[in-house]
C-alpha cells in the first residue's frame, strides 16, 4: 500500500479550530487525503524551533535587542529534526496508517529563555526589550503573512496564562529523546551569526 505523511498543524486540534484559517487549511488537505484511499498519517507540529529565525535572526545578527510583546510567554518548540524523524518513521515502519501525532517540543521554556538558549550558543548575552502587542503585531508583519502574524500573537499572549503541552511522542515512536530548544540553537547557531 502507498503512504503518505502530511506535515500539518497542530491547530487542527486546538479550541476554536474552526474560527482559524490556519487550522481550516490544513484540515482540508487532511480530509482529502481521509478519502483518498492512501495509508496517510499525519504529523501535527505545534510552534516550530526554526520560526525563531524569521522573528529573532535579523536582530540578533545586527546586536540590536529581541523585541518581545510577551518575554515571560511560553511555548514548547518542535524542532524540524524531530517533524522529519516522526516522517521517516511513518514511512518506513508499519503501525502508523490512518494515525495522526499531534507533536510538541519536549520543554516549556519563556520566549526569554529561548532567547538566553541562542544567546549562550552564540556565546553573548542577547538583549531584549519589551514591546507593546501592536509593535510585535507590526514588525511581525513584516516577514510573515497576516495570518501567521495572528496565529503566532495568539499563541504568545495564551503562553502568558497557560503551560503549553509538552510531548513525548518523539521518543515514543523513534526511540530516542526529542531534540531541546538549547540543542537546537546550538546546531542553528550559524543562522543567527552576521
Amino acid at each position: 500500500m502507498r503512504r503518505v505523511v502530511l506535515l500539518s498543524s497542530a491547530a487542527v486540534v486546538l479550541p476554536g479550530s474552526a474560527r482559524n484559517p490556519i487550522a481550516r487549511q490544513h484540515r482540508a488537505v487532511e480530509s482529502a487525503l481521509e478519502e483518498s484511499g492512501l495509508s496517510w498519517t499525519f504529523i501535527r507540529p505545534g510552534m516550530f524551533a526554526t520560526n525563531t529565525l524569521w522573528w529573532w535572526s535579523r536582530p540578533i545578527r545586527n546586536g540590536a535587542a529581541v523585541r518581545l510583546p510577551y518575554p515571560e510567554a511560553m511555548t514548547a518548540p518542535v524542532s524540524e529534526r524531530d517533524m522529519a524523524a516522526l516522517a521517516v518513521t511513518a514511512l518506513t515502519e508499519p503501525g502508523h496508517g490512518r494515525q495522526a501525532y499531534t507533536v510538541y517540543g519536549p520543554q516549556a521554556l519563556t520566549l526569554r529563555e529561548q532567547v538566553e538558549h541562542i544567546g549562550a550558543a552564540l556565546g553573548r548575552r542577547i538583549p531584549i526589550e519589551e514591546v507593546t502587542p501592536e509593535q510585535a503585531r507590526a514588525e511581525l508583519s513584516e516577514v510573515m503573512p497576516a495570518m501567521g502574524v495572528e496565529a503566532i500573537m495568539g499563541a504568545w499572549a495564551a503562553g502568558t496564562t497557560a503551560a503549553p503541552e509538552t510531548s513525548t511522542i518523539v521518543e515514543k515512536l523513534t526511540g530516542r529523546p526529542a531534540q531541546t530548544f538549547a540543542a537546537w540553537a546550538r546546531d542553528h547557531a550559524a543562522d543567527f551569526r552576521a
